[in-house]
């Protein structure tokens, strides 16, 4: 990098552009925690009860008449936004995965997927659609 821009070392990097960085010997932590925060403050979520997995792998989702609708660009955003690692790892190729559930939706029937890519060990995309 130094071959290309101006730079000063000032020591380990470790905030830029709003992400704070972290460093060790088995990899990289990219994340905007204080950003995250910021979010969880914004939405009124501070008294949400935090779960591990949203739901059971055999359950199915069913529409909610009565609820409110979601922005799907307003929830990714709020995923996107928590961070990502980044491991060493030299080992891999660029691998895929997917799933899908033919007319799997109880309301609809319509069919739902996803699917993820990794670089090695280190997720770089993901996608849903139904």
């Amino acid at each position: 990098m130094a071959s290309e821009f101006e730079m000063s070392m000032v020591g380990e990097l470790s905030y830029f552009l709003g992400f704070q960085i972290k460093q060790c010997k088995e990899g990289t932590s990219i994340s905007q925690e204080k950003y995250a925060k910021n979010l969880v403050k914004k939405f009124g979520l501070e008294t949400a009860k935090p779960i591990r997995t949203q739901m059971g792998t055999n359950d199915h989702l069913s529409k909610d008449i009565e609820g409110e609708d979601v922005d799907p660009t307003l929830y990714r955003s709020m995923i996107g936004s928590l961070g990502l690692w980044y491991t060493k790892d030299t080992n891999g190729v660029l691998a895929g995965y997917s799933d899908a559930n033919m007319a799997g939706c109880v309301d609809d029937r319509r069919s739902t997927s996803g699917g993820c890519f990794y670089l090695r060990s280190n997720l770089v995309s993901w996608f849903s659609k139904k």
